[in-house]
């Protein structure tokens, strides 16, 4: 409830006089959606401390570069103002890299409670337990880079490429989806090393989710088998 307040305050503010409304409005199509799927599904399936705060971050972050638009994220002037030196500079960028920054954080951030969903809704254990949510984690990243560039193609000119946000670079929806795939394999190889020292049955566990369940084959042999018993 704290981190929903708080968040609803940052993101209002936010909302007023953004740098290109028709880009904020982009940015946040996907935004909304997902805060009302969190708030309806908060009574039958609330998460842990450890993921909504980890979800409100992103949010926080994301709201900040649909208010200025990716691109536009005044971080160098914020950094030079804080430190009198240039970030930039340091790290030898020639482009904004706040929206790599921000798919990092995508996996980083959201991989832990898409783990929580698929362990507390699918019952995935062991190994799946950690492979599934990093591949959600980087299919959906790929699944919004096509978004990106099917908006870009509709929209068209300077918003268009606002929303695209690449900036001149030919790679950078490749260099997007490895960050965000970077940051989920990050925090899933965290929270398997915490899970090895803590959980007794850690080993068993992971032996367990990899023992075949049904030896029986599928596909035709399934189909058959349906068909057998609905001839029975």
């Amino acid at each position: 409830m704290v981190l929903g307040c708080i968040f609803a305050g940052l993101w209002l503010g936010l909302a007023i006089e953004p740098m290109d409304r028709a880009d904020w409005a982009l940015e946040n199509a996907l935004l909304v959606p997902g805060v009302l799927a969190l708030v309806l599904t908060a009574r039958k399936l609330p998460l842990s401390r450890v993921s909504y705060t980890m979800i409100f971050a992103f949010l926080c972050i994301h709201s900040v570069g649909a208010h200025y638009t990716y691109s536009h994220v005044p971080y160098e002037e914020w950094f030079h103002a804080a430190t009198g030196g240039s970030i930039n500079a340091a790290f030898g960028w020639e482009r904004n890299q706040f929206d790599r920054l921000v798919h990092f954080l995508y996996g980083l951030l959201f991989a832990y409670p898409i783990r929580e969903v698929f362990l507390r809704v699918a019952d995935a254990r062991g190994f799946w337990g950690y492979f599934l949510p990093l591949d959600l984690t980087m299919s959906t990243s790929m699944i919004y880079e096509l978004v990106e560039w099917a908006a870009a193609l509709f929209f068209g000119g300077g918003l268009g490429m606002a929303f695209l946000g690449t900036q001149g670079d030919v790679w950078d929806a490749h260099k997007d989806m490895a960050l965000a795939s970077l940051g989920g394999l990050l925090v899933m190889g965290v929270t398997l090393g915490i899970n090895v020292g803590l959980q007794r049955d850690f080993a068993r566990e992971w032996s367990e989710s990899m023992r075949v369940k049904h030896p029986e084959p599928l596909g035709e042999a399934e189909i058959a088998r349906m068909l057998r018993d609905e001839d029975a």
